[in-house]
């Protein structure tokens, strides 16, 4: 069964993350929005598996901290 690489597997990771920042640089909220967007479901295709996606789906929900604990703390 499939699994989400968790391990580091960038071939260049500085590399790809300026041409991240690349192509986000001079775009409006929205702009940006759309591209994330459409890189999700890019690469979401590419992997293609749907138990791999949802693993995916879980791990970065957990990343997201709920606004009202930001301000208690």
């Amino acid at each position: 069964m499939p699994r989400l690489e968790l391990t580091p597997n960038f071939t260049h990771p500085d590399a790809f993350y300026a041409a991240l920042t690349a192509t986000h640089r001079e775009r409006s909220d929205e702009e940006s929005e759309r591209i994330n967007a459409r890189l999700i479901l890019l690469l979401a295709n590419h992997i293609g598996d749907q138990q791999v996606l949802e693993e995916a789906l879980g791990i970065a929900g957990q990343a997201v901290t709920p606004q009202h604990s930001l301000q208690q703390g």
